[in-house]
């Protein structure tokens, strides 16, 4: 049975020349050193979610044989954030740093989702 792994949403700021690149190069980069960090074998997918003319970035991971523990999250949040206080040109060394130690970069995946209208945000300002 597949365990279900932890989803976090990669926000990005708008109007980021390149997101595609940076949120693969983040996914990946994260991915890879978090398996490194813990010893174990992880897989990770970077998603681009469409959203009606907008989109957004999600990096889901998983232990292919068993559940996560609690604090993965945690981790996986604070390897974010020193990842993502990087500049691109210094991302893109640090990807060509970690493919030559082994990262198999997992490519980009496309999704499409509805816009749900009942969950905006324009709900929550009515109050």
């Amino acid at each position: 049975m597949v365990q279900r792994g932890v989803e976090i949403d990669l926000r990005l700021r708008a109007g980021l020349p390149n997101d595609t690149f940076v949120a693969e190069a983040l996914g990946n980069l994260a991915g890879f050193e978090l398996a490194r960090r813990r010893g174990e074998p992880l897989a990770w997918q970077v998603v681009r979610v469409e959203l009606g003319a907008r989109h957004q970035f999600r990096l889901v991971v998983r232990h292919p044989e068993r559940r996560l523990d609690l604090g993965f999250t945690h981790e996986l949040r604070a390897v974010l954030r020193v990842l993502s206080a990087l500049s691109v040109e210094r991302l893109r060394a640090r990807l060509a740093e970690a493919e030559a130690q082994g990262l198999r970069r997992v490519p980009l995946r496309h999704l499409k989702e509805a816009v749900d209208y009942w969950h905006d945000d324009f709900w929550n300002w009515i109050g």
